[in-house]
């Protein structure tokens, strides 16, 4: 470990400094008082287009994307890529979905997208049902987060369990004391030693290693060299996976009840429309920490032991001074700590509103919220580390592509509700439970031959296994949306012909096109 000792000392001055951010942000902007879910939990629904720009980049450009998402281009070469389109692609779906929510929600005081489900069509029961999904698909999306602490740690030399426990400690009181305040504040510097690690990467590596041409070169001979068909270009049997997973990335990373409070907390829908514009910026960023895993290999890079999350660090010990690895190891753990805040604080927020204030105290006051989604993002992060002790972390973006497969099934009764009241609620109570059905039964079945885990070791499910003579793979939650979407029409229209009755809906057109000053929008009182 000494030979890590200044990498250690960097990162800790830093992640340290980053940490008490977290705590005196409690005090940033802050009301009279913090006692409810609009405050703790959405930051007083206040944060203009800076705050929110680098808030929902924060909360969206995670440890998925400095730690998985190379390692992945590391193994398996072009098809890593997909992440790049798909975060190209998501802001034009999404634009008009997110403005009518903003407006929706702030009529209604919203907090969780089961509270528009709940209002939208009249069923506790769907509301639960979208409740539980965004909580147990938040999960390992925590869970990579806290694997990318721990790649950061492994390559400082630091064993055992005991400093990514205190990692989480530390994220978890600041989070308890702050709310998404602490986020908010962060991800200012969480953001700004991202861009600078990486616009250094990005010119220096290739400059050690002697130019892209060597970068390339040296990834093609890899592949050239691999018994699988993986490669710098995609190949027949991959190309379908490709486009399935950017589409099904895309389609689901703006239904994570994270995202959505990030959206949920900024004050007017002008500021969202500016974002959906500006946000794409990052997906530049997102195109050169991918060629991190071909620098990798150029480089000779090699993981330790098993574990893949730690190319990424490995580089950047390889081919820096220490004392610029450890601020690139802070970035890189500062850069989990943002996102994996707002998602307990979003997790948290839908068992608080959708499940203890709807089964357990209906007249819970606003400080009963804000007290129990407290104690409730404690016991979120558990369920993260839970999520790394049985699920396969050798790719930690399997973490979040399983999470997606799970999230996806709640597009039929958010997404598309926001457009159309025409499904029944027993028709999407329906299409959810043959969805996440399919979803899970595919997911069971996929395995990793390398690690040896036999199921829930990935999200790519080969054909061959529902009797078709190919090699080629499927994203699985793609999949699993399909039978929901049949299976809610379906029963929607049986439902409709036998009469079933249907809840009420208690929106109205007009409030989906509601903004700040509007005065159908609910006062939040919101002066710090």
């Amino acid at each position: 470990m000494n030979e890590h000792l200044t990498e250690i000392t960097v990162f800790s001055v830093l992640f340290l400094l980053v940490s008490g951010m977290g705590f005196v942000a409690a005090r940033w902007r802050r009301p009279d008082n913090l006692a409810s879910l609009d405050e703790w939990g959405l930051g007083g629904r206040s944060f203009g287009p800076w705050v929110t720009w680098f808030l929902v980049g924060g909360d969206l450009y995670t440890a998925y994307t400095f730690v998985a998402v190379p390692a992945l281009i590391w193994s398996a070469g072009a098809m890593g890529f997909f992440a790049v389109p798909y975060t190209i692609v998501v802001y034009p779906i999404v634009f008009l979905v997110l403005l009518r929510l903003w407006s929706i929600s702030h009529v209604h005081g919203f907090v969780t997208p089961a509270d528009f489900v709940r209002a939208r069509f009249g069923s506790p029961t769907l509301a639960l049902l979208i409740a539980i999904t965004g909580i147990v698909a938040t999960m390992p999306y925590i869970a990579l987060q806290l694997v990318g602490i721990e790649a950061v740690l492994k390559s400082m030399g630091v064993t055992g369990h005991l400093p990514l426990i205190i990692a989480f400690a530390i994220l978890a009181a600041y989070t308890y004391q702050s709310g998404l305040r602490a986020p908010a504040l962060i991800a200012f510097v969480k953001d700004t030693l991202i861009y600078i690690v990486i616009i250094v990467a990005i010119i220096v590596i290739p400059m050690k290693l002697g130019g892209w041409d060597v970068v390339f070169g040296e990834a093609q001979k890899k592949f050239a060299a691999s018994p699988a068909p993986d490669g710098i270009l995609l190949n027949a049997n991959n190309q379908l996976q490709y486009v399935t997973l950017a589409l099904g990335s895309a389609l689901a990373l703006f239904l994570y009840p994270h995202s959505i409070t990030g959206v949920l907390a900024s004050k007017n829908r002008d500021v969202i429309k500016r974002n959906m514009a500006a946000l794409p910026a990052y997906s530049l960023l997102l195109g050169l920490i991918a060629l991190l895993g071909y620098m990798a290999i150029a480089a000779g890079v090699k993981p330790i032991g098993t574990d893949n999350n730690t190319i990424v660090p490995q580089l950047f010990n390889q081919m820096f001074p220490d004392w610029f690895t450890g601020v690139a190891y802070a970035a890189i753990g500062i850069g989990a700590l943002v996102p994996a805040a707002i998602m307990s604080i979003a997790a948290a927020n839908l068992f608080t509103r959708n499940i203890y204030k709807e089964y357990i105290k209906p007249n819970a006051s606003d400080a009963d919220e804000a007290r129990v989604s407290k104690l409730t993002s404690l016991l979120v992060k558990v369920g993260a580390i839970l999520c790394i002790l049985f699920l396969d972390t050798g790719f930690s973006i399997d973490l979040q592509l399983i999470g997606g497969v799970i999230i996806l099934q709640t597009l039929p009764a958010v997404a598309l509700g926001i457009y159309t009241r025409w499904f029944h609620r027993a028709g999407l109570i329906a299409g959810w439970i043959a969805g996440m059905g399919a979803g899970m039964l595919m997911l069971y079945n996929i395995g990793n031959p390398v690690t040896g885990k036999l199921h829930f070791a990935g999200s790519a499910f080969p054909l061959e296994k529902l009797g078709l003579d190919t090699k080629m793979t499927i994203y699985a939650g793609i999949v699993a949306l399909a039978v929901n979407l049949i299976v809610a029409i379906l029963g929607t229209v049986i439902a409709r012909a036998s009469k079933v009755t249907d809840g009420g809906d208690a929106t109205q057109p007009d409030q989906y096109l509601a903004d700040e000053g509007d005065p159908r929008v609910k006062d939040l009182d919101l002066t710090p």
